[in-house]
């Protein structure tokens, strides 16, 4: 356990980001989650749709710190590749 002041507060700093980040993964996921469904059923004009809203939330997780900035870029170029697939 925290001894010192500073240490309580970091702690709780801690808890507090923890919260805030475990927050937006959750939102990202849930956007991929839709994408991923959009993919599946085949249906292009729905997985473009499902991509234009997900890419912004990667790319806000990754300057959010939640994600890498490379991963994000990695996320977005699959998912871009799978769409432009579908119907192909």
């Amino acid at each position: 356990m925290a001894n010192t002041a500073s240490a309580k507060k970091a702690a709780r700093v801690i808890a507090r980001r923890t919260s805030v980040n475990q927050a937006r993964r959750s939102r990202m996921r849930t956007f991929l989650r839709k994408l991923e469904d959009a993919i599946a059923s085949g249906d292009k004009t729905a997985a473009a749709a499902a991509l234009q809203a997900a890419q912004p939330e990667i790319m806000r997780a990754a300057q959010k710190g939640v994600l890498h900035k490379n991963t994000a870029s990695r996320k977005v170029s699959r998912l871009a590749t799978r769409v432009a697939k579908i119907g192909a």
